[in-house]
């Protein structure tokens, strides 16, 4: 709670650190921070109004583009749930496949998130070492799928791209490169005084803290809290995989990282098991266009934890109603816990350790008039996209006058 007194400082939206726009208002007696406020709202792009205009098939590309980091965590999520709604019973073959860049998309995400951390404290060297290491799975999707971050491996009814017999040789020589690779990060994790002491007892959240606050993901984890979607509702292949789910009682940044190293070895570990496992067979089954009327919400363990989304059927090719709650706004109810009785150099690394996006975390505020209780006010998205260029033409931008400046440049 702000106290009279303190000095309220704005951080964003628009901020040379953040790599989003987002809003943070923190309130500091001296250096320590007493209170902090996040505001969402700055990186709204309609995605789940746009997906009801849309054909399941065009939903797929448009949820993949939630989050670049996890484009393969959204797709899956989506395919999965509008399976579900259908009847449809994937290839085993194709549960295999999307379980393996699903792991491989975690390998990237820890990988971006240790380099990120480094940089936050000031050691930039861990920066160049772990992005240097996650070109390796970068490359190695990239040969798998086509792409390095929106992989379009998934369809629905299964996946577009088979694994080819020359391709098992280089992910398993990835695998064992990228596990020596971790090792010694775990080693610097467990050894390397500097780290231990910056990371540890900043941003606390205690296990019932966590509880309450709805934590997911390594943030939750890292807290005690023994939670994974792959072990709790399995999906895909994991079911017929072995691995553990990395915990740590620390309850701080260094359990954090701790969590998402050991995890890395989970995922190596988890890969070599599809390698030896998968089966031969199909890779798709053919799916009606039309998508019987029902509703289903499905599950996800995404790298950054537990995804959620909700879809709607009417019988017709395009979904009623979508509805995502990615990882990030269920960890950001945290950050302002974990802030409490800090100080203002520790706030970087804390919004870090969350591993935020938070492009896929922002929602739409409906502002209603209260003096109208009667009716209700739909806004479809014509009328949306109408307002929005009227918005920006108060302010001075003609959005019709670019379009025929950019027509004109085109006809030449």
């Amino acid at each position: 709670m702000h106290n009279s007194g303190d000095v309220q400082i704005p951080i964003g939206p628009q901020h040379p650190a953040l790599k989003e726009p987002e809003s943070f208002l923190i309130s500091l007696h001296g250096e320590k921070i007493t209170a902090a406020s996040v505001k969402l709202g700055y990186n709204h792009r309609g995605i789940e109004k746009a997906c009801e205009e849309r054909t399941y098939i065009q939903d797929l590309y448009l949820i993949e583009r939630i989050c670049g980091i996890c484009s393969h965590s959204h797709s899956t999520c989506f395919a999965q749930t509008v399976e579900e709604i259908a009847g449809i019973e994937i290839p085993v073959r194709a549960k295999y496949i999307r379980t393996l860049i699903a792991e491989l998309e975690r390998i990237h995400s820890h990988l971006l998130w240790l380099g990120v951390a480094g940089h936050e404290i000031g050691f930039d060297t861990l920066l160049m070492y772990t992005w240097r290491d996650r070109e390796i799975v970068m490359d190695l999707l990239a040969q798998l799928t086509g792409n390095r971050v929106n992989y379009g491996i998934n369809t629905i009814g299964g996946v577009r791209r088979d694994i080819k017999p020359g391709q098992k040789e280089a992910v398993l020589n990835a695998m064992d490169a990228l596990e020596e690779r971790t090792k010694y990060y775990i080693e610097l994790a467990q050894a390397e005084t500097t780290l231990i002491k910056r990371l540890s007892g900043v941003g606390v959240l205690s296990r019932k803290d966590a509880q309450h606050l709805g934590a997911v993901g390594p943030t939750g984890r890292a807290s005690g809290i023994e939670r994974d979607v792959r072990k709790d509702d399995p999906y895909a292949a994991y079911a017929e995989l072995d691995f553990k789910v990395i915990t740590s009682d620390k309850c701080d940044v260094y359990g954090r990282t701790l969590v998402r190293v050991g995890e890395l070895m989970e995922s190596y570990s988890i890969v070599r098991q599809i390698m030896k496992k998968i089966p031969d067979g199909a890779i798709t089954v053919k799916v009606p266009r039309k998508i019987p009327p029902g509703e289903a919400i499905g599950r996800y363990e995404a790298p950054r934890g537990e995804d959620l989304h909700y879809v709607r059927a009417n019988g017709t090719e395009k979904p009623d109603r979508v509805k995502v709650r990615a990882p990030t706004l269920a960890n950001i109810q945290a950050v302002s816990k974990m802030l409490e009785d800090r100080y203002l150099a520790d706030m970087p690394i804390v919004v870090a350790a969350i591993d935020p996006c938070f492009s896929c975390t922002d929602r739409l505020v409906a502002i209603r008039d209260t003096q109208d209780k009667k009716h209700k006010h739909t806004m479809i998205w014509e009328t949306l996209r109408l307002k929005g260029i009227e918005w920006h033409k108060e302010r001075g931008i003609d959005f019709t006058l670019l379009n025929k400046k950019l027509a004109d440049i085109f006809k030449k």
